[in-house]
């Protein structure tokens, strides 16, 4: 791959600067195994002398015009991704949003799955409303947050909460509702997430509990625990809850499987994929699903 470049630039780390060579020309030459490598986003100084022999001493954000035998030029914007994976998005939602019918999109998964995130993004590119039950539920006791209402009133309060908000919910139209992990235990619950799509958002545990231990406990209730190693106590509770919950998020309407996409660009950390590529492949498996 072939990038022409007029004057000093800032290159994200993701353009691997190891496997560049500087072209007399101006230009830079990557090996074609880049497109391999996880793009981080933090950005790096990389300097290109200017005609008259300075530098640049501040980071530039330009448009980059990149080639390859195969691969049509596109533009780039540095630290971002491709704007080619916004618009992969906004046409797949294009596609969908008409088969639809204004269904509700559910997405269910174990705590620290990127429900949240990844349901904003959906929301945005269907032109959906999004809601978080967590949210609501703290809306609806008065403010109070998850942690607050567990430990004042207890779980089952909790829980009686948040299958009166899916009720209300499942009478509505055009939703991306991002559930709470224990959401899929009460069988009614299912029985109102039925009446829109529902998808399981499948993280492997690992990457579950390093998210988790990375930002704290503190808002997850049922992780609260005792002195030790963070990430092996979280781990184990973690377990613990899977196996009370797993087989029912397999009663979801769809699957996306972390790890099958981190496989197939070939990457071996389920935590470098980005919002906007889990949304993509969300509504991959909701087309396979219309298409049954």
């Amino acid at each position: 791959m072939e990038v022409k470049v007029s004057q000093g630039l800032q290159l994200s780390t993701w353009m691997n600067l190891e496997k560049t060579a500087r072209k007399p020309n101006g230009s830079l030459r990557f090996s074609h195994k880049c497109g391999e490598q996880h793009c981080y986003k933090k950005p790096i100084p990389f300097h290109l002398p200017t005609r008259k022999g300075r530098s640049w001493q501040r980071p530039l954000v330009l448009k980059v015009s990149c080639s390859s035998e195969n691969v049509p030029a596109s533009v780039l914007e540095s630290g971002c991704f491709p704007a080619s994976l916004d618009k992969i998005l906004e046409k797949k939602a294009e596609e969908i949003e008409q088969h639809l019918n204004g269904r509700c999109i559910y997405l269910v998964g174990m705590m620290g799955s990127g429900k949240t995130t990844v349901g904003k993004v959906l929301s945005e590119a269907l032109g959906y409303s999004f809601h978080d039950c967590d949210t609501l539920i703290e809306q609806a006791v008065g403010g109070n947050t998850v942690a607050e209402i567990f430990k004042l009133h207890g779980e089952s309060f909790f829980r009686d909460n948040e299958t009166e908000v899916l009720r209300k919910l499942s009478m509505m139209h055009r939703l991306v509702v991002s559930t709470g992990g224990g959401a899929v235990v009460r069988p009614i619950n299912w029985r109102y997430m039925q009446k829109g799509i529902s998808v399981w958002l499948d993280v492997p545990l690992e990457a579950l509990a390093r998210r988790i231990t990375a930002v704290g406990t503190d808002s997850r209730p049922l992780l609260h625990h005792e002195s030790g190693d963070p990430y092996l106590k979280t781990m184990k509770l973690l377990t613990t809850l899977f196996e009370e919950r797993g087989e029912a998020y397999t009663n979801a309407n769809a699957r996306v499987s972390l790890e099958n996409i981190a496989n197939k660009l070939r990457d071996t950390d389920v935590c470098n994929l980005t919002p906007t590529v889990i949304a993509i492949e969300v509504l991959e498996q909701i087309e396979k699903f219309l298409k049954k």
